[in-house]
Formats: structure tokens, sequence, C-alpha cells
């Protein structure tokens, strides 16, 4: 009898940490949703650089051609057209390479675009009712009174004419714009309202506090927090408690000032580009004293400007500026109010 009542209490446990296991992973964004939001994120902010690189790794992780599609086109609609077809002409190039080299990417699921609905807006109003569980009445309150033609082009052709082509499932189109708003600024209202859909759709907590990390990552931590403000949880501090600020004193030998300004600018250029542990390299030369360099240089923490002096284009400004050198001295900094750091450069955007 204890042998049997042991080997019972022993399977149910094991019952519930293999349930509790498969529900973690299930709370976990696949490869495709990370993807999904990395692709929106940076086609709202209009990195195309980044975008080209996250395109094919979209395409790697199994996202379809078509998918992808889908998500640049639904774009239009929440960070304009330019960014859209500017999206959706970077994915044409990588497209293109990918092609030239062999690869073969998945088409996916046809897009195919139904013209036979009689009353469009209509349709997009239903369509509007089925992911907001909420009835929406004809015109929209506030916006739609005051412009019904907006309310129309809402209706239908976002909820209708986009969001009846069903390449991506509504859980995946709340994806995209979740992503896309999260990374924009000003958009907070819509960004509250879609995360609203999103967990309508099956969209969970835990996957929204991925997404914020994912959108930290790629865009910056200020636009994360929308996402985590939203759902009530801890948010991240912009301005770590370890920031490194220090400013850099270099003389230049005369003769070197046009070439080591040439150096310094490429070195500054992709050390902001490529890190993302710096914040700002900002070179500057005393008005009556142009041999006399003035660096503000700031670093996330120590641990990002250790990684910098590793990084082949520091190296390369190193050994290249060598000879052009008269004398160097690195002044370390603490700021007298780090909550304050993020304003400094608050009008500059």
């Amino acid at each position: 009898m204890k042998t049997a009542k042991w080997r019972t209490t022993f399977l149910l446990i094991l019952f519930f940490i293999i349930v509790n296991t498969m529900n973690a992973q299930n709370n976990k964004l696949s490869a495709s949703q990370q993807n999904l939001v990395k692709i929106s994120a940076l086609t709202a902010t209009g990195n195309l650089d980044s975008l080209s690189v996250q395109l094919h790794h979209g395409l790697d992780a199994g996202l379809t051609i078509n998918e992808i599609k889908e998500a640049l086109v639904q774009l239009y609609a929440y960070c304009g057209f330019p960014r859209s077809l500017n999206a959706l002409n970077t994915f044409k190039t990588v497209l293109d390479e990918r092609k030239a080299k062999g690869i073969s990417d998945k088409m996916g699921k046809e897009i195919i675009v139904e013209n036979n609905v009689s009353d469009k807006y209509e349709q997009g109003r239903k369509t509007l009712e089925e992911i907001t569980k909420t009835p929406q009445s004809k015109p929209a309150p506030g916006f739609g009174k005051f412009a019904p033609r907006i309310d129309a082009f809402l209706k239908e052709h976002l909820f209708a004419d986009i969001f009846a082509v069903d390449v991506l499932s509504h859980q995946q189109r709340e994806w995209v714009t979740i992503a896309a708003l999260a990374s924009m600024t000003g958009t907070e209202g819509q960004l509250k309202s879609h995360i609203g859909i999103g967990k309508n759709t099956g969209i969970t907590d835990e996957q929204l506090v991925e997404a914020a990390d994912i959108v930290q990552s790629t865009i910056n931590t200020t636009q994360a927090n929308t996402i985590r403000k939203i759902i009530g949880v801890t948010e991240v501090p912009v301005v770590n408690s370890d920031m490194m600020v220090r400013i850099a004193e270099i003389e230049i030998v005369p003769e070197f000032i046009d070439e080591y300004q040439k150096i310094l600018k490429e070195n500054a250029a992709i050390s902001l580009q490529k890190e993302k542990g710096v914040i700002s390299i900002f070179p500057m030369t005393i008005a009556d004293k142009p041999y006399q360099f003035r660096i503000v240089e700031i670093y996330t923490n120590r641990n990002a400007y250790e990684s910098h002096l590793k990084t082949e284009h520091f190296q390369h400004y190193k050994t290249s500026t060598l000879k052009m050198v008269k004398s160097l001295k690195l002044i370390e900094m603490n700021s007298v109010d780090k909550n304050e750091m993020p304003q400094i450069f608050q009008k500059l955007k």
C-alpha cells in the first residue's frame, strides 16, 4: 500500500512539473514571433540598415516571404507610407541578395484579397468587434463623429481589406502593431488599446514582458518602458547607476589635423551604430586651437567601455592615430543628477 501511494504521489508531482514546464514554454515567444516584433519595430523607426539584417534573420527563423510582406504592408497604417515603402524596398533587396546566393525562401500562404464584400465598413466593424470583444458603434465615437472619413478608412481598409487577408493571424497582426506602436513616441494611447486587443487574441503578460525586452535591445529602454508601464511591471531605469562618462583631452600634431578628424569621425559613427553600450562619442575642438580636441564619451557601463576598446574599429582608430597624438588625458566624470541625464539630448531628437 505504501509503495502504491508513493508511486501515485510521485506521478502527480511529475505531472504538475510537466504541465508547468509546458505552460512556461507556451508563454515564451517563438522565434518567428520574436523576429516579427524586431522587424516591425525597425520598420516603424526607419532603421533600414538594421532592418536589412533582421529580415535575413526572420527568413532564416522560418518567417515566409508573404508573412513579412503582409507585416510591412500593414505597418503603413501605423507608421505611414514612407516607412512601409522603404521597408518593402529593403525586403526586395534582401530577397534579391539571397536568391543570388542560391538561398530559396518559402513563399508561404498565397495573398488573396476578397473583393466581393458588399459593405466593407460593416466587415471592418465586425472584425473590430471580434478582436476588441466590444460593441462598435457606427460611426466610432469621438474621432469617428468628428472626421467620418478617417473612421471609414479605419474600418473599410485596415480592418477589412488588410485584416481579411489570412496570411497573418489576428494575433500575429497584433504583434506587428504592438511592436510598432511601442517603438514610436506619442502613441501610448493606441499602444494601450492594442495591448488589450492582443490579450484578446491570446497574448500573455509574460510574452509582453519579453516583447518589451526585445524593443529595449532593438530600439531603446525608454520605448520598451511604454509596454512595461501599461502592463504594470517594473520599468527599467534609463540611466544605469554605473553609467560611465568621461572627457578625453587630446592634442594632435598640427600637420595631422585633417587626417585625424577623418579617422575620429569614422570611429565615432561606427561605434554609435554598432555598439548598444555606446551612448555618445562627441568630438569637439577648442575654437582658437583646432589641434586641441575634446571628446565627450558616455557608455552604459564600464563593461560597455571595455568591450568598446576591443572592437576592430577602435583598434583601427588607436593604431592609425598613434603617430598623430602629441598628448592624451582621460578625465573620469560624475553626473550631478543621473536622473536628468536623458534630458541632455532631448531637443536634438
